[in-house]
C-alpha cells in the first residue's frame, strides 16, 4: 500500500478535471481498497477533495468569463430567456439544484460554469458540490468496494451496479416530490 502513491497522484489527474469520464476508474479504485492495494479512507479524502477543487475551478472560470457570457447570452431574446430561466432556478432552487445537475450528463461542468456565470454565491454552490460529490463517490468507490470483497464466485455483483443505480434514482425521485409538494410548482 505504501507503493501506491502513484495511483493516488492518477486518481486526482483524472478527476480534477470535470470533463473526463471516471466512474469506471472510481468502481476500479473501490475494487483496489477492498483487495488493500489502496487505503479506502484516503482514496475517499483524495478523489472528494480534488472533485470539490475541479468544480471551483470550473465556478471561478464561469465567474471570470461571467461580463464575456452574459454579454454574449444577451444579445438575442432565445439567449436572454435562457441566461433568466437558469437564473431563476438556481436563486429558487439553490444548493439542491447545483447537487442535482451534477447527475445530468456532463452537468458536473456545465452546472459550475452556469453557476459562475450567473454569479451564484460561491459558498452554497462550494456546498452542493461537495455534497453532490460526495454521494457521486461514495457509491461509485463503495459499488467497486463491495464487490471487491464478494466471493469470486457470486454473482452479487451484477447485481450490485443496477440496484445502487435505482436507490440513488428512488431518492431523487422522492426529494423532487418532496421539494415539488413544498413548493407547490413543479420544475
Amino acid at each position: 500500500m505504501t507503493d501506491a502513491w502513484w495511483m493516488y497522484a492518477i486518481l486526482v489527474l483524472v478527476t480534477l478535471p470535470p470533463m473526463v469520464p471516471n466512474s469506471a476508474l472510481l468502481v476500479g479504485a473501490g475494487t483496489l481498497a477492498a483487495t488493500d492495494v489502496l487505503s479506502l479512507i484516503p482514496l475517499l479524502l483524495v478523489v472528494l477533495s480534488s472533485m470539490v477543487v475541479g468544480d471551483a475551478l470550473v465556478y471561478w472560470v464561469g465567474h471570470r468569463s461571467s461580463g464575456r457570457a452574459r454579454a454574449w447570452l444577451s444579445r438575442g431574446a432565445r439567449r436572454r430567456s435562457m441566461l433568466e430561466w437558469l437564473t431563476g432556478r438556481l436563486q429558487r432552487h439553490g444548493v439542491p439544484a447545483v447537487i442535482a445537475v451534477r447527475f445530468v450528463p456532463a452537468g458536473r461542468g456545465l452546472g459550475g460554469l452556469a453557476a459562475g456565470v450567473t454569479r451564484f454565491r460561491l459558498r452554497d454552490y462550494l456546498i452542493g458540490a461537495a455534497i453532490a460529490e460526495a454521494i457521486f463517490v461514495s457509491y461509485t468507490t463503495g459499488s467497486g468496494y463491495v464487490s471487491g470483497r464478494l466471493p469470486a464466485h457470486d454473482v452479487s455483483p451484477l447485481v450490485i451496479g443496477p440496484v445502487v443505480s435505482l436507490l440513488v434514482a428512488g431518492v431523487a425521485v422522492v426529494l423532487r416530490r418532496g421539494l415539488d409538494r413544498r413548493l407547490g410548482t413543479a420544475l
